[in-house]
């Protein structure tokens, strides 16, 4: 996050001593990325933060791959997706390679415990649902249509203030963050990126819980998954400053672009992580040449797979796909309109469609999750109803 930013209070200094009213010390923590190499904060902690009263097992958060025997196009219809859990236990993941698991939540229950990924970064994609984003860090009010950047290590609960909530989940093997095209040496954001520093949103209201209890806090690590009971809140922090942190953006603060032709995916570009990037197809003005086919052109994924989840409005290229579904074009196969779209888009000029899309760099797996909502006539779909079966 290429923005210093400050909570709370804090000393002049880094690593000197730092004291309450009453002359007891406060525990500083540098929690930071890549060793000491990468971005960091500082926070300073009423109680130590390693301290733990007790530390148990955990059912796992396991993941079952689906071994299809065949290559092809997937839709998978996520509003068949019980909902019910909160936003840790009722994910169902669907998608997944080494570096990077694409999950749907569609949580009913608060979370009554508060949670730590150890190893991975995470970025909600907020469908349904309106709420806070509560961390050791501040809090971060949410809406419909927001990211929120969660670094790996943030304690962190989700509390929704709706009844109906869906939200899509990746969870990657390493740092989210703005794509290096888009920022300069000083990680100042570039003119020509599609957002700037004023669209994102660090937390704000800093809580600072000075409470003795039992609080449980559960770590994720790979698919284990431990549970620490403590005897402090978490959330003990009095004040902290730094470059990570998480942080909110809002789909609708993208700046799309246009041109004369088609543009490619990679101008809808929103963040890049170790093997994927994320972008955000949002309501944007269509190719003006007279000429122009405002649709994408057929392509192969010769090295990539290919993730849409349709959020919103109307996606003129695909037929047969509701709000909430995902589709998934993987590598080897070319894709693109399906049979009459492209006649009955010439001439249009702007579109109201919002998707998020990931391309990972590796092959995705499907779960035995996807494998109970796949809509197997799908790959069909390019046919016309003279070839169709």
């Amino acid at each position: 996050m290429p923005i210093y930013h400050r909570l709370g209070t804090v000393p002049p200094k880094r690593h000197i001593q730092f004291r309450r009213p009453d002359g007891r010390l406060y525990y500083e923590q540098v929690f930071g990325a890549e060793g000491f190499s990468g971005p960091y904060s500082i926070l300073y902690h009423c109680n130590l933060p390693p301290q733990a009263r007790r530390i148990e097992e955990h059912p796992p958060l396991s993941v079952q791959p689906w071994d299809e025997p065949v290559q092809r196009h997937h839709h998978l219809r996520t509003g068949a997706l019980p909902a019910g859990g909160d936003v840790i236990g009722g994910r169902h993941v669907l998608l997944f390679n080494d570096e990077v698991s694409i999950a749907i939540a569609r949580p009913t229950e608060p979370m009554t415990s508060f949670f730590k990924n150890g190893t991975a970064d995470e970025l909600y994609y907020v469908h349904h649902g309106e709420g806070v984003l509560r961390t050791l860090f501040g809090r971060i009010p949410f809406r419909p249509g927001d990211y929120l950047v969660i670094p790996r290590g943030t304690i962190y609960q989700l509390e929704f203030t709706t009844s109906e909530n869906c939200v899509l989940i990746f969870e990657a093997q390493g740092a989210i963050q703005i794509p290096r095209r888009y920022r300069n040496e000083y990680g100042q954001l570039l003119e020509h990126a599609p957002y700037w520093q004023r669209d994102l949103r660090p937390p704000v209201d800093l809580e600072t819980h000075d409470e003795r209890g039992e609080y449980i806090l559960c770590l994720k690590t790979g698919d284990r998954m431990t549970r620490y009971v403590l005897d402090y809140h978490p959330f003990d922090v009095v004040g902290w400053d730094g470059y990570l942190y998480p942080w909110a953006f809002n789909i609708y603060e993208f700046e799309p672009k246009a041109g004369r032709l088609h543009q490619p995916p990679p101008e809808h570009q929103t963040f890049e992580g170790p093997g994927f990037v994320i972008c955000s197809f949002c309501p944007r003005q269509l190719e003006w040449d007279p000429r122009a086919v405002p649709l994408p052109y057929y392509h192969s994924n010769i090295d990539s797979d290919e993730v849409i989840f349709y959020s919103g409005g109307n996606y003129a290229a695909r037929r047969g796909i509701g709000i909430g579904s995902i589709t998934l074009h993987p590598r080897g196969i070319p894709h693109g309109p399906q049979p009459g779209t492209i006649e009955a888009a010439l001439g249009k000029r702007t579109t109201d469609e919002l998707a998020v899309m990931c391309d990972t760099f590796r092959p995705l797996r499907l779960t035995r999750v996807a494998a109970q909502i796949d809509d197997p006539q799908y790959p069909y779909s390019w046919l016309t109803s003279e070839q169709a079966p």
